[in-house]
């Protein structure tokens, strides 16, 4: 999932050098979006594994 996030992010600063506005703020929010997902997920299995132990 963060591969995506950072496949958007590059997605997003092309879009934004040629001028693409509104495909850039798109792809950044999506990349946001997954960032987030994908640190909260980390968390959990971090949190999991150390009770596990």
């Amino acid at each position: 999932m963060l591969r995506w996030a950072l496949i958007f992010f590059i997605i997003a600063i092309v879009a934004a050098v040629f001028g693409f506005g509104g495909i850039a703020a798109g792809a950044v929010s999506i990349a946001r979006i997954l960032f987030f997902i994908f640190i909260v997920l980390f968390l959990i299995s971090l949190i999991s594994g150390l009770l596990r132990k």
